[in-house]
């Protein structure tokens, strides 16, 4: 320990909003606290990234604070989506109003944290000292490292460069400059329109072409105001149970496919004229679906096509290797407007590759010279922050090395065999897939509920068991499969950064059902979790979601109908009820071909339903039996089914009726269905 060491029972990294909120908790619930910030001011992403046309894409009355009501009448936003000096300017509101910049060390870097066992104590060492405390929260925000560019080059060029995530704080004048800009992913796509009314040539690289809508910028929306106004409290309250963090938006239940082409492009065009992410999914199976997706991305394409004047050009900027919303959408100000301006030019990377940068512009199979060049390439998303420190836990071991092959925590928040070290918004919680704002304020109510626990109870420390966090990443990772996100080489899939595990980082599950998740592990005493104290440590371990996410929807929706048990059920209508469910399921893929025949079963004739792929043979051969407790059920029930296994292991299924009870007792159905194996293996060839 150094003159300079200060013992606190919190330390906090990161002057963002999550960290000015964690720290406003803490004070309040009378521990003693200190947020160790790299800036020299407050306001987190918002301080860093000053590019032009900086912007939320969230609407403004939902993007702030909800734990200070005051704010709510003090404060008023000027325009729709807030521009960058506006949100920094309310950071820097709330930072003065609650008297936050005496407990922030500005100018600060962490430069390395380690976990004694022995004292449990976490110690931070810092640009200005070392930090001792009980407990360490990294609010380091999920977009706060920029991606450093990996262009043949980069370090040559001798003119003006610039990167969106790391802007200057004084004004940056483009006019009458050649410029350059890499990128076109939001910051590319925000900024491009600004740096083109100033330049005098302006010159667009782009590796991949991005969905974007225009996002209608103008005065608050007054219905949203209207709404919100009736009742502030209850306006949050929504908010926070709601599939994004973003009150009020409907949820479909209609598919794309099931409505006219008319009424379809109605709804997108009611989507682009709105201009809101919350409300970019009009029908329920966009984001599952492929051919439903299919209709809104073409339908943006035909828009990009309308706007931009040189065909080549529009077709340049179609977005063809995702699926739309697989990546974040972007929100912009005449972003495809911005390439009819006669001094705008794009370049299409993947036919014409950057060769290098040179100390006077970028060559690809021409030499073009700038006098500045934008590096608008994104960031290390969501774990580039943490995994930036040298943590080291539990027996010296280094988070690095925890996470070689992918973030692994339980909830988002915690990670095995690092006590007391908790993330804000980290991976594994709904984080980029939702209101910032909300889901901020929910971890750091989380948080700080269980550090007044732990005192109040006398605890030590906290840690999720290997059980919990193992089937969290999976129950993640199981609702992630069952949609089109893992589908896009997107920064949600650490795709942009060379060298990074590709795993789907944020929970895709829904900032209202992920809430009751968090909320039911407390209510059963840290589900999931170690917690070490005076009296030894007592582990709860378990499983949160122990059922597959598509399994228990079905299960869900079962239970909401209030059915009688099927067991309680007469023969007949157990039957008629079968019969009825399956003539609700939506229909299986196609196959190459479907034949019924007969085969010879244990006594007498049986039906079978024979499902080839559409594949070139030989295939195996595989034979079905449908479910049913020996009672209920056919080939016809299960149609649905073996057209997908069909399909799924590109093998012959041989779905075979077989004899049920109570009219043919026990053994009846197994002697048919040793019968129908028998057939099927003698005729294997054949079939």
């Amino acid at each position: 320990m150094t003159e300079s060491t200060t013992n606190v029972d919190v330390v906090i990294v990161g002057a963002g909003f999550a960290g000015m909120y964690q720290l406003k908790r803490m004070r309040d619930a009378g521990f003693s606290a200190i947020v160790i910030e790299a800036g020299d001011g407050v306001g987190g992403t918002w301080y860093w990234n000053r590019y032009p046309g900086a912007r939320c894409d969230i609407l403004t009355v939902d993007y702030s604070y909800s734990w200070d009501p005051e704010l709510e009448t003090e404060w008023t936003w000027s325009e729709r989506y807030a521009t960058q000096p506006e949100i920094l300017e309310y950071a820097n509101f709330v930072a003065d109003k609650h008297d936050l910049r005496r407990d922030i060390r500005f100018d600060t870097r962490v430069e390395s944290a380690s976990w004694d066992d022995g004292a449990n104590r976490w110690t931070v060492s810092t640009s200005a000292g070392d930090i001792i405390a009980k407990h360490y929260v990294m609010a380091t925000g999920c977009l706060s490292v920029p991606k450093v560019p990996d262009v043949p080059g980069a370090g040559r060029f001798q003119g003006e460069v610039y990167m969106t995530g790391s802007w200057p704080h004084e004004d940056v004048d483009f006019t009458g400059k050649r410029v350059a800009v890499i990128g076109t992913g939001s910051s590319g796509i925000q900024s491009i329109p600004i740096i083109a009314e100033q330049a005098a040539q302006l010159t667009v690289f782009q590796r991949t072409p991005n969905f974007s809508i225009p996002a209608h910028h103008g005065p608050i929306a007054e219905d949203r105001l209207v709404e919100y106004r009736k009742d502030p409290a209850a306006y949050r309250a929504e908010a926070k149970v709601s599939r994004i963090g973003v009150p009020f938006v409907p949820i479909s239940e209609i598919s794309a496919l099931e409505v006219s082409h008319d009424e379809r492009i109605a709804a997108y065009e009611e989507t682009w004229e709105r201009g809101e992410l919350g409300h970019l999914s009009p029908y329920s199976d966009l984001g599952i679906n492929a051919e439903a997706n299919d209709t809104m991305r073409q339908f943006i394409h035909g828009k990009i096509r309308d706007i931009v004047d040189d065909p080549t050009v529009a077709e340049t900027l179609c977005p063809t290797n995702h699926y739309f919303a697989t990546k974040r959408p972007c929100l912009d100000t005449g972003y495809y407007e911005t390439y009819n301006r006669d001094n705008v030019r794009l370049i299409n990377l993947q036919r014409d590759p950057i060769a290098t940068i040179t100390e006077t512009g970028i060559d690809t199979s021409e030499s073009m010279e700038f006098d500045a060049i934008v590096f608008a390439t994104g960031f290390d998303a969501m774990t580039g922050a943490i995994v930036g420190v040298d943590i080291t836990g539990r027996g010296g071991e280094s988070l690095r090395d925890a996470w070689v092959e992918g973030p692994m925590t339980y909830l988002g928040l915690m990670t095995v065999g690092f006590p007391n070290l908790y993330i804000i918004t980290g991976p594994g919680s709904p984080s980029v897939l939702s209101n910032m704002m909300v889901s901020i304020e929910q971890h750091v109510d989380w948080i700080s509920d269980l550090i007044e626990h732990m005192r109040s109870e006398g605890l030590d420390s906290i840690e999720p068991t290997q059980l919990a966090q193992e089937r969290w990443v999976q129950h993640s990772n199981d609702i992630a499969n069952l949609t089109l996100l893992p589908t896009a080489n997107s920064w949600y899939m650490g795709a942009n950064v060379p060298g990074k595990p590709s795993v789907f980082l944020p929970y895709p599950g829904g900032v209202g059902a992920y809430r009751a998740i968090c909320d039911e592990v407390v209510a059963n005493g840290y589900f999931g979790f170690a917690l070490s104290g005076a009296d030894g440590t007592s582990t709860n371990d378990g499983v949160i979601r122990g059922v597959k996410p598509d399994v228990a929807t079905l299960l869900a929706a079962i239970a909401e109908l209030e059915l009688p048990a099927i067991e309680t059920m007469s023969v007949a209508d157990a039957r008629a009820f079968m019969q009825a469910s399956a003539e609700l399921r939506p229909p299986g893929p196609d196959v190459g071909e479907i034949v019924d025949g007969m085969l010879q079963g244990a006594d007498g004739d049986l039906a079978y339903r024979l499902y080839r792929p559409t594949s070139d043979g030989p295939h195996p051969v595989a034979v079905y039996f449908h479910g049913g407790g020996w009672v209920l059920g056919s080939q016809e029930s299960d149609d649905p089914m073996c057209r997908d296994l069909c399909v799924r292991s590109n093998a012959v299924i041989v779905s075979v009726n077989y004899r049920h009870a109570p009219e043919a007792r026990f053994p009846a159905a197994a002697d048919d269905g040793l019968a129908a194996v028998q057939w099927v293996a003698a005729n294997a060839d054949e079939l």
